[in-house]
């Protein structure tokens, strides 16, 4: 072992070095990819090292030392968050799931897949679709974000209309506490009414009480039939936000229902050019599957026409729904970053989208919108300029929009989470009370507070 005054080494590491051997990196040109996320947050310093983690026993190892030296950790695994939860702290440990990439089983006959942290969201779907199965939670970044990283934020995606959040498809998990224990939670039964609900709570807590290592998802059987996407264009957002509340109250059954603002097409078009022609106001895309495929889509399709589309299709291809799945890339691509992930009862999107058109004239900024509108939650991002009074007044403006989604009984975050960069916003949804839970649940499960402190909650 190194020498030391502390034992552990000249810095500080001796004892991880031991455990982990080559699988704790220290050269800082290589921790740096994993220091940060795709959030817009700061880095306040230079991490210590990065754990390479392979196992549960690496992330044990990690924890229960850096629990003992007091020292914080950050949880990483694809690095798309987008609020800051997986930027490295100074001086902290970086602990990366990326090796722990494994589908280790698919039992179709109980419809549950049994998977390590890093298996990318897309492949576990392709996988599952070999046996009839698919894997329900769809973000749009499913083709880069990590199983892991949507239990973290209970994220949700296109596919959330028909099947719900992360939370619906986990049905145990294997989880490292704070000191190094692990624990298992839930069963793969249907039903489980033993204790208190475990799972939950670690879906969604942003890696501030545990890491997950392993996780038991629910899978669904895939309907027969070839899909149709459908499109619809609006010469105003408001009449595209009835027509979402219509169609969602409607008899026809969609898998997906996606919108995208004029300013969004206009990016994304820009971004990689398809011949997408941009609306006067918005656009709605959106599919259907199963035997009855057409029908539903035709039947969509007429309720938007109802509601002012100018012009609508439906279609075999999936284009449109690609589309839809660039905007992240796009936006970033056009350097804007500051946004919001505001959720609104569905009934209440046209106020929501007057609101924001409101908002964006109030401060004579543009405001792009895209939304998995079939649930109500909407990304806005602000364009402005990249320096720090731009910067100011597109928080204002995020600011703004949050707020008013709160006003027509919403939230401030539909799946991305809290992190650091919208921390400031909890207490304007919990009460003191609430808040107060929250931080005794921490306290009991992270004493020493190593695990993603100042963030989440």
């Amino acid at each position: 072992m190194d020498g030391g005054a502390d034992g552990l080494g000249a810095d500080g590491l001796g004892a991880l070095r031991d455990a982990l051997g080559e699988r704790l990196v220290i050269d800082p040109e290589l921790i740096a990819p994993y220091a940060r996320d795709s959030s817009r947050a700061v880095a306040d310093g230079a991490p210590r090292a990065l754990v390479l983690a392979e196992t549960t026993a690496d992330v044990s190892a990690a924890l229960a030392w850096a629990h003992a030296a007091r020292v914080p950790v950050s949880v990483r695994g694809a690095g798309t968050g987008l609020t800051g939860g997986a930027m490295a702290y100074a001086g902290g440990i970086i602990v990366s799931l990326e090796r722990m990439s494994r589908i280790l089983e698919i039992d179709s006959a109980n419809r549950i897949a049994v998977v390590q942290p890093g298996v990318i969201t897309g492949e576990l779907d392709d996988a599952c679709r070999e046996q009839g199965l698919f894997f329900p939670p769809d973000p749009a970044s499913a083709r880069l974000c990590t199983v892991g990283g949507n239990i973290a934020t209970n994220a949700g995606g296109l596919r959330c209309v028909a099947h719900g959040v992360t939370s619906d498809s986990v049905a145990g998990l294997e989880v490292v506490l704070a000191d190094g224990r692990v624990m298992r939670t839930g069963a793969r039964t249907r039903k489980n009414a033993v204790g208190y609900d475990l799972t939950s709570l670690f879906v969604g807590s942003e890696g501030t009480l545990g890491v997950v290592t392993e996780a038991t998802v629910r899978l669904k059987p895939v309907r027969e039939g070839l899909p149709r996407t459908f499109r619809a264009s609006f010469d105003r957002l408001e009449d595209a936000g009835r027509a979402v509340t219509a169609i969602v109250g409607g008899p026809a059954q969609v898998e997906v229902l996606e919108l995208m603002d004029a300013l969004s097409v206009e990016i994304i078009e820009s971004f990689r050019p398809s011949g997408l022609v941009v609306p006067a106001g918005a656009m709605l895309v959106g599919q259907t599957v199963g035997a009855d495929a057409e029908t539903a889509a035709g039947i969509v399709t007429a309720i938007c026409a109802a509601h002012g589309a100018t012009d609508t299709e439906i279609s075999e291809s999936d284009a449109l729904l690609e589309a839809r799945r660039l905007s992240n890339p796009a936006l970033n691509a056009r350097g804007l970053k500051i946004s919001c992930d505001v959720g609104v009862p569905v009934a209440r999107l046209a106020e929501m989208f007057h609101g924001v058109a409101e908002i964006s004239a109030r401060h004579g900024l543009r405001v792009s919108t895209v939304a998995h509108a079939g649930d109500g939650n909407l990304h806005s991002t602000v364009e402005s300029p990249d320096d720090a009074p731009g910067i100011r007044a597109a928080d204002a403006v995020i600011d703004d929009i949050t707020r008013l989604a709160l006003s027509l009984d919403g939230t401030i975050s539909g799946e991305h989470g809290i992190g650091s960069v919208k921390r400031h916003e909890l207490p304007w949804q919990l009460d003191d009370t609430a808040l107060a839970v929250q931080q005794a649940i921490k306290d009991a499960l992270d004493p020493r507070g190593i695990l993603t402190p100042g963030r989440a909650i």
